[in-house]
């Protein structure tokens, strides 16, 4: 009669385990996901260290938007994910010039930063070009210009690239609380 009660209980805990993990693993592949900050080039916005949730399933249900913040796998990096911001979208033209990004011809003011980009010779995107952004292509930054690699580098990035959209900021606690949204007067 113990050996019974044994392993009806040992089952039990079985059974718990298994569900347990099967809902993490959905949660996980499906709907959200951890991500690090690593480095300065999300400044002042997003620091080193900071702990974040991925929103995967957005983009399954709706298109990105400009201003997103969003974690995507980076061109040449071996699988290693970015965290950055769109700011341009399919279709439109962008370009940088007086250190100021320009998008179908009319600057975008970008309210989150406090300084200018700054411009690299011989990048993808130089200053004064203009480069049309193919569809299902995406434009992205880092918001500390100053430090980051991002499309002006290495180009657009494809949506099937895309991981998801940052969600929540979850450590440290004093810097918790959901992603910020912004919105652009161009």
């Amino acid at each position: 009669m113990l050996l019974k009660r044994l392993g009806i209980f040992f089952l039990d805990i079985l059974e718990v385990i298994v569900s347990a993990i099967a809902i993490f693993l959905f949660v996980y592949l499906l709907l959200v996901q951890p991500h690090k900050i690593k480095g300065a080039s999300m400044e002042p916005n997003f620091h080193n260290g900071e702990f974040l949730l991925t929103d995967k399933l957005s983009y399954r249900l709706h298109e990105p938007k400009r201003g997103d913040v969003i974690v995507f796998e980076a061109p040449d990096a071996n699988g290693e994910e970015f965290i950055k911001r769109i700011i341009g979208l399919p279709g439109e033209k962008i370009s940088i010039n007086d250190g100021f990004y320009y998008i179908n011809g009319q600057r975008l003011s970008e309210t989150y930063i406090p300084q200018t980009i700054k411009t690299f010779p011989n990048l993808f995107l130089k200053t004064g070009q203009e480069l049309y952004i193919p569809q299902n292509s995406y434009f992205v930054s880092g918001d500390n210009r100053q430090a980051s690699s991002d499309s002006r580098a290495w180009g657009f990035i494809t949506k099937d690239k895309i991981t998801g959209r940052a969600w929540l900021i979850y450590w440290p606690p004093k810097s918790s609380g959901f992603v910020q949204k912004v919105s652009y007067a161009t």
